[in-house]
C-alpha cells in the first residue's frame, strides 16, 4: 500500500489511463486485504464451539471443517492476488519511470564515452609509438642498404 501511495503522491501529472490504472491497483489492494480480513474473521468465528444446535455435532464439525477450507482457499487466493498486484506495480514502475530510465541511459552513455576517450588516447599513443618505431626502422633499413 505504501508503494502505491508513493506512486500516487508523485507531483507529476499522470495521463488519464495511468491514473485509472493506479486507481484500479488501489481498489484491488483494498479488496484483497478486505477479503483476507473477512475470511480470517469468519474462520475464527467458526472455530468457536457453540452450545447444542439442531444439527448434530459430527455434522456441524464437518460443515465447519469444509467452511474453514473454503475460507482458507479464499485467503490464499487473495494473497496470490496481492502478489500479482506487487508484480504489476513493479512492472508499472519499470515501464513508466522515464526519469530514472533516462538517468540510467545518460550514465551509461557517459561511461561509454569515457571508455571511448580512453581507447582513443591509447590508440593515438600506440599509433605515435608505431610511427616512431617505423621511422627508426626505415632509417636503419635505408642507411644499411646504401653502405
Amino acid at each position: 500500500m505504501c508503494v502505491l501511495l508513493v506512486i500516487m503522491a508523485n507531483p507529476r501529472v499522470l495521463p488519464q489511463s495511468k491514473e485509472t490504472l493506479l486507481q484500479n491497483y488501489n481498489k484491488r489492494l483494498k479488496d484483497d486485504i478486505k477479503s483476507i480480513m473477512d475470511n480470517f474473521t469468519e474462520i475464527i468465528k467458526t472455530a468457536k464451539i457453540e452450545d447444542e444446535t439442531q444439527v448434530s455435532r459430527p455434522t456441524q464439525a464437518e460443515q465447519d471443517h469444509y467452511e474453514m477450507h473454503v475460507r482458507a482457499a479464499n485467503i490464499v487466493r487473495a494473497g496470490e492476488s496481492l502478489m500479482k498486484l506487487v508484480s504489476d506495480l513493479k512492472q508499472f514502475l519499470i515501464l513508466n519511470d522515464f526519469p530514472s530510465v533516462n538517468d540510467a541511459i545518460s550514465l551509461q552513455n557517459q561511461q561509454l564515452r569515457s571508455l571511448q576517450d580512453d581507447c582513443d588516447k591509447k590508440l593515438t599513443s600506440l599509433r605515435d609509438e608505431i610511427a616512431i618505431d617505423l621511422y627508426e626502422l626505415e632509417e636503419e633499413y635505408y642507411s644499411s642498404r646504401y653502405k
